[in-house]
């Protein structure tokens, strides 16, 4: 398969759209879509393994005890190089507020030579991305301290939808990450550490969504933000 999307996991149970991702495998014969179960406290492994069993398709990676949605999703991406080697590797939030029909013009994007492609949320006219006010503004100055920091001229770090080749999954996903929330921002760093900054530039494109829209019961919260300057430094210290 051509495609592989991780889908981390920590009790979704009860807001995971079960029947989007069956259709959409229904309808596309080139991507697969692993969920990385990440020691969910309620019944999302059962929820998971049902709907595994519907098509062969959907695959499940659990990951027990709890570590968090970076160990997650680095565990994911590594295990589907690993053990299906497809071109791409992405990694996308459960709850769809990036729609999965994203998934086709990002790796058109990245079928054009690029390393990675990054979901990005603009709103703009013609688009439909709804972003709550308050973490629309604390997003935007996190976005502005964070490309500082990097000294890359990136928009968005934090949109949950990014896709890579798989070659570069290999490259800068075994080190376990030293942030628990800015893991986007990590990637990031260790791309330009790995790579250079000039094939940061060139090789990483910001794909605007068509569509996003701010899902309730995310496991991020807005007081999260105000953590974000002590993980920056962090980052900034060990990749300088």
């Amino acid at each position: 398969m051509k495609t592989i999307v991780v889908v981390p996991c920590y009790n979704e149970s009860k807001r995971l759209p079960q029947d989007a991702f069956l259709d959409y495998v229904e309808r596309h014969d080139d991507v697969a879509f692993l969920f990385a179960n990440d020691g969910s406290r309620d019944n999302t492994l059962e929820v998971l393994q049902s709907l595994t069993a519907r098509h062969e398709r959907l695959l499940l990676l659990d990951i027990q005890p709890n570590g968090g949605k970076a160990e997650a999703v680095r565990k994911g991406m590594l295990y589907a190089a690993e053990h299906y080697k497809p071109e791409y590797i992405a990694f996308w939030d459960a709850d769809l507020a990036t729609p999965l029909d994203e998934i086709k013009p990002m790796v058109e994007w990245a079928d054009r030579g690029y390393d990675a492609i990054m979901g990005l949320r603009l709103m703009r006219l013609g688009a439909k991305v709804k972003r709550k006010p308050m973490r629309h503004y604390l997003g935007r100055c996190f976005a502005t301290v964070a490309s500082l920091m990097l000294d890359l001229p990136v928009y968005d770090t934090q949109c949950g939808a990014k896709l890579f080749r798989t070659e570069v999954v290999e490259a800068i996903f075994p080190e376990q990450f030293i942030t628990r929330w800015l893991f986007d921002v990590e990637l990031l760093a260790r791309y330009k550490k790995v790579y250079g900054k000039e094939r940061a530039i060139a090789k990483i494109y910001e794909f605007p969504l068509f569509q996003w829209q701010d899902i309730d019961g995310s496991q991020l919260k807005s007081r999260d933000f105000f953590k974000a300057p002590v993980e920056l430094m962090k980052i900034k210290r060990k990749y300088k």
